[in-house]
């Protein structure tokens, strides 16, 4: 969680239904990211989650990370969630990809 100095890649993600935000911020060198941050605000679901994902794809390249699934990103949880909650689970997901899009 934080924020970087010089990001070269940065998208925010919303969920419109309970309000949750979450800003991805990526520091890639050679197709490789060597750093990244999320900053936001919401639930405890999309929190956790997001920064599981930013430690998953620390040191991943672009291409590699465009490959990932949102399956795979759930399963870093290890909980069942409602399709409510998938949204709030896959949010900062939502904000890589539109980064490295």
């Amino acid at each position: 969680f934080g924020i970087l100095k010089n990001p070269t890649h940065k998208k925010t993600a919303y969920n419109s239904v309970c309000g949750d935000e979450v800003t991805v911020q990526l520091s890639v060198k050679n197709d490789v990211v060597k750093d990244v941050k999320f900053s936001g605000s919401g639930c405890v679901i999309s929190m956790v989650a997001s920064s599981m994902l930013t430690d998953k794809i620390k040191g991943m390249t672009i291409s590699e990370i465009k490959k990932l699934k949102a399956e795979q990103i759930l399963d870093l949880l290890k909980i069942k969630l409602n399709l409510a909650r998938v949204k709030c689970a896959l949010l900062g997901f939502e904000a890589v990809r539109g980064a490295v899009k």
